[in-house]
Formats: structure tokens, C-alpha cells, sequence
């Protein structure tokens, strides 16, 4: 969202997935083996590929006894497809034989008291995922047909003619070695119907309310197969379904890096009071490389552990869950508050240079993006996309040189693939300049497969210009002895409206921080300076938080503040300002209003609550 914001965080990581900081994880590598193939009747064994780099990957097995006695030891069999190798394991005595693979029990862990599990590793090369799996001679998936194989698992479904009291729902067929037989539909992990097509209408539900939805297949020998991934629906109408597009959206950016020096965590939405002010989160971000959506911080994504005192409903973690990390406590906030709607965002100021090379291919860029947003493990999580490409056809960290219609191939083909129901936003430059960068590219062809844009109102000016002058980084309006013209919050909203983008599809951004110099004598704007004013975690910039007291607004400019302290001099929002700019976005008649980023708020989020209170 803003320069210097994205960086890398070195942390100890688990031994096989310390080299995944930031590395892509292929969609075939994270659903894993729903349906690996049969099981001893007394217990299970399924497999997940864990982690993708590349080189090589991480597999997991997780041995579980389902039956009524102790399980005295264990071995699981299984085969890989030519070009895919098992390597040094743990946990397990692993053996092979051409593509044929045995892992064996330990002294210490082959005996498994009823409803306990064990899980072995492996390291491995090649992307192709075991078949003929057995345990202990048996079936892997506990059934009592040795030899036969369960489906797989249907595609996740899609929602279509949704109601007020319906929704039609549709998804991709399973595969089964015998022939698939029917599907069980289910509404909340409840089987609501058994249909024998891939399509299903489901109708007497509640109008403004969510429902989620997964089906499991049913083979000709009735074994049933795993769930596919969930669909979240919402019914229209209602007093609790999600305000239109313009109806004041209140947005706030959650950094995935927050997690570690800031300690900044989801949980602190709820203790903050925030969570129950904003109608939507964007997580950011996730990478953009080799012309494919990536995972941007595995670790913190979906990894890191987290305790009962850090986690928002007061539950810890477990060494066994399927999914942790932000993304499960940011499902217990949506289960919290079933209102917030959050979306993945992509790129940023320092993963933007994959852009250019994704556009390239619009179609199969979306496609990735969409098998990573809708991963099994945590497809309930989000409800969209937001691009964040700093910049289309100019010059940010890196300069771009796709042309001018690049903006609108690639969010025509995030609309085609995301479809009616998900949301599909980008962060745009606010740059009102004549022939900058909002002339550049076709922000106007591209809006029209956008729920709305982000403008980025804020780091119009900073101590990049070691010397000054001093300016204000987001002014709502121009003022006189403004350093350049079109650089402003209303300059942008204007130009972008006269390109006949709709009013309700612009957001106007807030800064949660601040920018300043020093070595600066002059209080007003316009002072010269000896370099950037210091700052926590980089010099130049600092949170709201730390401002307020440190160096308190003494005066205001073009609708935002400053500070004049000692020799330091800065710019940022305070709860008066910000009800300013918020009664532009209402005389405007904007979409609402977002902010970057959540973190630079107070403990009791007195930023995002003049947000809100601005916005009724």
C-alpha cells in the first residue's frame, strides 16, 4: 500500500520449512489428499502436502486410530507417480522400492490408544501426489472394501440466482475409480440432500443471512468421500445482508508481518473495539511471482501457533489442526462477526514487479489467484480479491511497461473467474496530476469489473524529499504553496469521477501514521529540513499512536494536520480531521472510506471509531 511498508521478517521456522518465507505454494500442493486411498477398519491414514518450494516439497501422513482397541503398530504403503522421489523422513522408518514407498512405526510411537493420531514426514522432489495408499494391508480411509478407492472430492460449488430465500448451487464432478453414485449436499456440516447431478437448489432460508455449503461424493460400493471446499453464500435482502457498493464501506488493512515486532494480531480488532465498526478487512499481502498469485508469509499466514490469551475466541491452538495462523483467527473473527467480509490483497509496494509479467496471460494469472484465494483449507476465509499494483504502466518500486490496458485485462479476467460473488477490488494511485499516473492506465475500462478502488489518498509527500519542503502526505485539498498540483485527495476523486467512474466504486484512504522530517525550524508547511524525522520502524514515518503524544498536532492544512515539536515535523490524521474527510466522502457520495493499516491506531481505535462515527 504505501513505500517502505512490505518488508521481510527473518524468524525460526519448523526444520523442513524454514527456506518457505514468502515462496509460492502451488494450488495442487494445498489441497492435499482428501481421498488418499483405503485404510485398516480400526484406522485412518491421509496425507497433506504441507509446504511446496520449488526444488522439492513436505509431506505429512497423520496415522489415526478410529476403532475401539489400541493399535499396537502401524505401516503406511503407498505409491508416487514417475518424476516424484520421497527423501529423508521423520518420525517414521521410510523405505522404497521404484515408486513404492513403506513408512514404518518408531519404538515410541507405534502404539495408538483409541481416537489418538501420529503424524511422519517427509522432504521429497516432484509435485505428484501418492495413490494406493495402505494401512496396515487394509484401506487407508477406515471402509471395509480393501482395494476399492473413495471419490474424491467434488469441486468446491458455486452460488448462482441467490434470493432471498434460495440459492442455486453447482460444482465440478468427483472422480471414482468404480463410478461416482451421488452427492450429499450440507448446509453447516448437516446433509440437507442427495442429488445424483452436480447441481443443487436450496430454498426456505433466511433472507440477509450466511450459509455455508460443501458436498461429499458417494461412490457405486456407498463409500463415501472427503468434503469438498466450503461456499459461503449470503441471501439478499434483510436487515443483516451486506450493504450495497456506496452504502459506506469501512475498510482496514491487516498486515500479515504485524504478527511479529508490532505484535499486532487479530484479536486486537476485538479488544480495540474495531471489529465492530468496519464492514471489511483486507489482508495483506500475498506475492506476485512467475505470473502466478503466491503465498506472501506462510508462517504468519497460516502456521505460526497461537496461544488462548492471543486468540480471539480464547482457544488455543493445537500441534494437529489443519489450518492456524492469522487466517484461522481471522475465521474466528468472521464467526464473531458475520457481518465483516475480508478480502486477500495481492502485491503491494514491494511485490508489485510481478504484475507486469501476470498480465501477460490475464486468464491463467486469475486462475491462480483463484486456486489460492479458494483453498479448501481456507476458502470460508475469504470473499474476494484486492489488487494492489503500484503501478500500471508507470513507475513505482519498479517501473512497469504493459501498456495501458493492462489495468483492465487483468481485472476483466479476476471478474470472469471470481464471478458475481466474490468481491474483485485494486488499490489505485491517487495521483490527480495532469499526464501522471491515473492517465496512464485505463482505471475508467477497469472499473467496470470492480466492486470499487481503493484510492490511495495519502504519501503525496514525505522525507524521500530529504530536504524538504514540508507537506502534508494526504491533504484532502489543495492549499496555497502546495509543492505539486493534482497531488491531493480531491484532485485524484475528481479526475477519476470525470473519467466517468461511478462516485460509489471510489474509497478514500486514510493514513493510520504519519510522515516528517527534521532539522526543521518553520511551523507552518513549506519549511526546509536536514532529513527524515526519526521513526520506530523506519526513519520518515510513524504510527498515529506513538504521534499523538510525541509530537501533538498544532496546526491544520488542506483538511489534515501537522505537528511542529523541537526541530520535527509531521503530517497525519487526527479523530477531528478524519470526521472532515469523512463528510467529503459523504457530499461526494462515495463508496466509504478505508485505511492503512490497523496497527497504527490507538489500543481503543479512536481512528477507526471516527471512521465510523463519520460514515452513519
Amino acid at each position: 500500500m504505501r513505500s517502505g511498508i512490505v518488508r521481510r521478517i527473518r524468524h525460526t521456522r519448523h526444520r523442513t520449512t524454514a527456506a518457505l518465507v514468502a515462496l509460492a505454494l502451488p494450488f495442487a500442493a494445498l489441497v492435499g489428499l482428501a481421498s488418499p486411498a483405503q485404510a485398516a477398519e480400526s484406522a485412518t491414514a491421509t496425507y497433506v502436502k504441507a509446504a511446496d518450494w520449488g526444488s522439492g516439497y513436505e509431506g505429512r501422513w497423520t496415522v489415526k486410530n478410529t476403532g475401539d482397541t489400541t493399535l499396537n503398530s502401524w505401516t503406511v504403503e503407498w505409491d508416487v507417480p514417475s518424476g516424484t522421489t520421497v527423501g529423508s523422513g521423520w518420525d517414521a522408518t521410510i523405505t522404497g522400492s521404484g515408486n513404492h514407498y513403506t513408512a514404518k512405526n518408531l519404538s515410541w510411537n507405534g502404539t495408538l490408544a483409541p481416537g489418538a493420531s501420529v503424524t511422519f514426514g517427509f522432504n521429497g522432489t516432484g509435485g505428484g501426489a501418492p495413490t494406493g495408499c495402505k494401512l496396515n494391508g487394509g484401506s487407508c480411509d477406515g471402509s471395509t472394501q480393501p482395494g476399492d478407492t473413495p471419490p474424491s472430492a467434488p469441486g468446491i460449488p458455486s452460488a448462482s440466482e441467490i434470493t432471498n430465500t434460495s440459492v442455486k448451487l453447482s460444482w465440478t464432478a468427483a472422480t471414482d475409480d468404480k463410478g461416482v453414485k451421488n452427492y450429499d449436499v450440507l448446509r453447516g456440516g448437516t446433509t440437507i440432500a442427495t442429488v445424483t447431478g452436480t447441481s443443487y437448489t436450496d430454498s426456505g432460508l433466511t433472507a440477509g443471512t450466511d450459509y455455508s455449503y460443501t458436498v461429499k461424493a458417494r461412490d457405486t460400493a456407498d463409500q463415501l468421500g472427503a468434503a469438498s471446499g466450503a461456499r459461503t453464500v449470503r441471501t439478499t435482502g434483510g436487515n443483516g445482508g451486506e450493504p450495497p457498493v456506496g452504502d459506506a464501506v469501512k475498510l482496514g488493512y491487516f498486515t500479515n508481518w504485524g504478527v511479529y515486532q508490532r505484535n499486532y494480531h487479530v484479536k486486537n480488532l476485538v479488544t480495540s473495539g474495531s471489529a465492530e465498526k468496519i464492514t471489511h478487512i483486507n489482508y495483506a499481502f500475498g506475492n506476485v511471482q512467475g505470473g502466478k498469485c503466491t503465498i506472501g508469509d506462510g508462517y504468519a499466514d497460516y502456521e505460526k501457533a497461537y496461544t488462548a490469551d492471543q486468540s480471539v475466541d480464547g482457544k488455543a491452538d493445537t500441534w494437529d489442526q489443519p489450518l492456524r495462523g492469522n487466517f484461522n483467527q481471522l475465521r474466528k473473527l468472521k464467526a464473531k462477526y458475520p457481518n465483516i467480509k475480508v478480502l486477500w490483497s495481492f502485491g503491494g509496494w514491494t511485490w508489485s514487479g510481478g504484475f507486469g509479467d501476470a498480465v501477460k496471460n490475464p486468464a491463467a494469472f486469475a486462475d491462480s489467484c483463484y486456486k489460492l484465494v479458494e483453498d479448501p483449507r481456507w476458502a470460508d476465509v475469504f470473499d474476494g480479491i484486492d489488487l494492489d499494483w503500484e503501478y500500471p504502466n508507470a513507475c513505482g518500486l519498479t517501473c512497469d511497461t504493459s501498456g495501458p490496458n493492462s489495468m483492465t485485462a487483468m481485472m476483466k479476467a479476476m471478474r470472469d473467474k471470481f464471478g458475481a460473488n466474490n468481491l474483485v477490488t485494486a488499490a489505485i494511485s491517487a495521483d490527480g496530476s495532469n499526464g501522471g499516473k491515473l492517465d496512464v492506465a485505463d482505471y475508467a475500462g477497469a472499473a467496470q469489473y470492480a466492486d470499487w478502488y481503493n484510492v490511495m489518498t495519502y504519501d503525496f509527500f514525505g522525507a524521500w524529499d530529504a530536504k524538504g519542503p514540508t507537506a502534508p502526505h494526504s491533504p484532502l485539498t489543495s492549499y496555497p504553496g502546495i509543492p505539486k498540483e493534482g497531488f491531493n485527495s480531491d484532485a485524484a476523486i475528481q479526475k477519476l469521477k470525470g473519467k466517468g467512474i461511478p462516485a460509489k466504486k471510489l474509497l478514500l484512504g486514510i493514513g493510520f501514521y504519519g510522515r516528517g522530517w527534521t532539522g526543521v525550524t518553520q511551523k507552518e508547511p513549506g519549511g526546509t529540513a536536514t532529513g527524515a524525522g526519526p521513526g520506530k520502524y523506519e526513519a520518515g514515518i510513524e504510527d498515529y499512536k506513538d504521534l499523538k503524544d510525541r509530537c501533538p498536532a498544532n496546526g491544520t492544512v488542506g483538511g489534515t494536520a501537522y505537528a511542529h515539536c523541537g526541530t520535527q515535523w509531521w503530517s497525519y490524521d487526527t479523530p477531528a480531521t478524519i470526521t472532515g474527510k469523512m463528510s467529503y466522502v459523504k457530499d461526494q457520495k462515495l463508496g466509504g472510506s478505508f485505511f492503512w493499516e490497523f496497527s497504527g491506531d490507538t489500543a481503543n481505535g479512536e481512528l477507526m471509531s471516527a471512521i465510523n462515527s463519520g460514515l452513519r
